[in-house]
């Protein structure tokens, strides 16, 4: 199936600085992400996380600045892995091709469906050996995110949008997230806010502590490109 990325920035409020763009898969001709994940199916699930990973490397390595380089986020399917070592070949060989840093990536998943949890960690530890840094995404929403943390801890974890999401009105989310970003930090996570939509959210996380943002406020996604960045004043 035809398709290519976006990359979103994530952004270091403490220094203006972009941390990690994140790769997000569209359509070949920039349209949404809709129309090309509705065609993935068990069948063609491991070709298209392949490819996923290709594209966005073959990008990033054609835009990212060769100095003070930022991280690059890419989405896998768990499910798509079935043995990490042997499904990562062509993505190292894309890297080594391309002259892409294995230490820049970040790989994220998603638990948007019920997994094997040992699988799982057999894929971030095996990645975090080749030197691969790691993150679990929306954190919050997922199936068994704290059984998963006290198990392995990942370099990085983004909170849900949902989370975030009016946060600047609602206490009860305040509360939440206070206590997530405490925990986190006694872990040694860092944390990625998600789905920053408003300057009054962003405020708030400030207040809170929280560094890494990504969402519309700071800057929409841009088709094989890189957003420019409204970074806070």
């Amino acid at each position: 199936m035809a398709f290519s990325m976006a990359f979103q920035p994530i952004v270091d409020i403490g220094t203006n600085r972009v941390f990690a763009h994140e790769a997000l898969v569209r359509g070949a001709d920039g349209s949404g992400a809709y129309g090309v994940l509705s065609r993935v199916d068990p069948t063609n699930r491991y070709a298209f996380d392949q490819a996923c990973r290709v594209r966005a490397i073959e990008l990033a390595s054609g835009l990212f600045p060769q100095t003070d380089m930022p991280l690059l986020s890419i989405n896998f399917m768990p499910n798509a892995v079935y043995e990490p070592r042997a499904c990562i070949r062509q993505t190292l060989a894309t890297a080594t091709r391309t002259k892409f840093p294995l230490d820049r990536i970040i790989f994220e998943f998603t638990e948007v469906e019920k997994l094997d949890t040992d699988h799982v960690l057999n894929i971030l530890r095996a990645y975090r050996e080749i030197g691969f840094q790691t993150a679990i995404d929306d954190f919050g929403a997922g199936y068994a995110g704290l059984n998963l943390l006290a198990r392995f801890q990942p370099d990085i974890v983004k909170l849900d949008m949902e989370l975030i999401r009016g946060i600047d009105t609602d206490t009860v989310k305040r509360t939440v997230v206070r206590h997530i970003l405490g925990m986190l930090a006694d872990l040694g996570i860092r944390a990625i806010c998600e789905g920053v939509e408003t300057a009054a959210e962003l405020a708030v996380l400030a207040d809170l502590g929280v560094t890494l943002v990504q969402g519309y406020h700071i800057a929409r996604p841009s088709f094989e490109a890189l957003a420019p960045v409204q970074l806070a004043a």
